[in-house]
């Protein structure tokens, strides 16, 4: 496993770490205790020393469990944890200094530690991003030492610009990949001059980046990649990166004749492909079994992407996927 710094706060941490939306099969609305210790575990032995979690995962449970695994490691991993989401009506009023402080002391009662690695605002309302008073919040928070860095994860480019005015900022957790390259402009350059470390997330576009994902797929009601495609409980950029599924299922096969002579899967070409940027911080792919650990921590030792399929990935994504997306988000 390689390491990189996460901006400001200075943490090695592995390229190739661990999101856990999908712990302990979270997406089916079930939570399995001991898939997710066997997840948790696993991808520690190969070398994750960072966990990205939130308290709206499985209604909490994701955080109480990778608190547990943080805190008979703690000498030697990271948490980060998300707050806001749980917000019912998820408006921008809602970021304020109680609730905020309300959030960060409920997480570290769910993760059962004295001070959290890093907090991030969990997609917040755009308007969020131009109330001094959230910040000062956080910046507040970190002095008191429950927190120790405070970042955000947002939904479009232009919030991520924003979010880093704001000096107290570390981080920056953003959607990036293959078929959402928008990032890579901008903001990338600005994050390195910022010093604001870069936390990439929906690495694989829900999926439809492994390449096993066809037209036949049935997925469960209770599946966002279901139920969310028009964007009808949270915004439509999180699900398949907001690219219309025909499309990204038509440029998956393009994809597949690009890497056909790798000895590597699709998804992780996907992923080797971000980390190709070396303003990532690291990738969090969700994993919610053993082999999905290790195929992903995996990526680190892969050599790097050659320049003429760099260059295809950019033709696909120019002529197929940034009619659809590239403005939006």
């Amino acid at each position: 496993m390689q390491y990189r710094v996460l901006g400001k706060t200075d943490y090695k941490i592995s390229e190739v770490s661990l999101g856990t939306w999908q712990l302990g099969n979270g997406w089916s609305g079930k939570f399995d205790d001991q898939a997710a210790e066997r997840t948790l575990e696993s991808a520690y032995e190969l070398g994750v020393n960072f966990f990205d979690t939130a308290d709206g995962y499985s209604d909490g449970l994701s955080e109480k469990k990778v608190g547990e695994f943080v805190r008979k490691h703690r000498d030697d991993v990271y948490i980060a944890t998300k707050c806001g989401r749980r917000l019912n009506p998820h408006v921008a009023a809602g970021y304020n200094k109680k609730n905020i402080t309300g959030f960060v002391e409920d997480s570290l009662r769910n993760t059962g530690l004295d001070s959290l690695d890093l907090i991030q605002l969990h997609c917040p309302p755009t308007d969020v991003y131009y109330q001094p008073e959230a910040f000062a919040t956080l910046e507040n928070l970190k002095k008191q030492g429950k927190i120790k860095n405070y970042g955000v994860s947002v939904e479009r480019v232009e919030e991520a610009l924003k979010a880093m005015e704001f000096e107290g900022v570390a981080s920056v957790q953003i959607i990036f990949n293959m078929f959402r390259q928008r990032p890579s402009e901008l903001f990338f350059d600005q994050a390195r001059k910022k010093n604001v470390g870069i936390i990439v997330r929906v690495p694989l576009a829900s999926g439809l980046l492994s390449g096993k994902i066809t037209s036949d797929t049935q997925f469960s009601p209770n599946d966002h990649r279901f139920f969310n495609r028009d964007g009808a409980a949270f915004d439509k950029g999180e699900t398949f990166s907001g690219v219309p599924f025909a499309i990204g299922l038509e440029a998956v096969e393009e994809l597949k004749e690009v890497f056909a002579d790798s000895d590597f899967s699709l998804a992780q070409n996907a992923l080797r492909w971000i980390l190709m940027f070396d303003e990532v911080s690291c990738i969090i792919p969700g994993a919610s079994r053993q082999s999905q650990a290790e195929s992903n921590a995996a990526v680190s030792g892969m050599p790097a992407l050659e320049p003429e399929k760099m260059a295809a990935v950019k033709s696909i994504y120019d002529r197929l996927i940034k009619p659809s997306v590239h403005q939006l988000w």
